[in-house]
């Protein structure tokens, strides 16, 4: 359904965007990327990855300065009715204040680079992003691998016998 829905958006809107600003090509390079989260913690991860890119690129110095983050709207304000609060940013505290607090409190210490690593290869690679017990339950329901997979590429039986051979490899 994601597909599709990103498939329609990319025919109707990019048409008249790009006919209103006298431009041509695509909006988005590449495919739009997912991966299943399983908790909070996760779920965090993921919009602390998100809302922190403006400032990773140096366009922004918080992420409260970048004017298409919703992060304004999650962290200080609370106002905008077009943004929904996840179950995970709920469980952050008892009112909204408190969850405001807790929320900016996330941003504090950026990501570690680690973690931002495991989840670009997850949602390259569009795996479950999880412990290991719930992405074992996810492999189960769906009867195939949810785990990343090596980046590099398998090498030929040739040349793993043989590291001599190792310059013949055909990729």
């Amino acid at each position: 359904a994601v597909s599709r829905m990103m498939q329609a958006i990319g025919r109707r809107y990019v048409g008249g965007f790009n006919a209103r600003y006298r431009r041509t090509g695509t909006l988005w390079g590449g495919r739009f990327k997912a991966a299943v989260l399983d908790n909070a913690r996760y779920v965090l991860t993921c919009y602390r990855h998100i809302e922190l890119n403006p400032v990773r690129a140096g366009m922004v110095v918080s992420p409260a300065d970048y004017r298409w983050s919703s992060h304004i709207h999650i962290a200080v304000d609370g106002g905008n009715p077009r943004v929904s609060a996840h179950r995970a940013y709920l469980e952050l505290g008892q009112s909204a204040h408190d969850r405001r607090q807790a929320y900016r409190a996330l941003f504090h210490g950026g990501l570690d680079e680690t973690e931002i690593a495991d989840l670009r290869a997850h949602a390259r690679q569009q795996r479950v992003w999880a412990s290991e017990k719930f992405r074992k339950e996810i492999e189960a329901l769906a009867h195939r691998a949810a785990a990343v997979r090596p980046e590099e590429r398998p090498r030929s039986a040739a040349a793993s016998n043989d590291p001599s051979s190792a310059d013949d490899v055909p990729y």
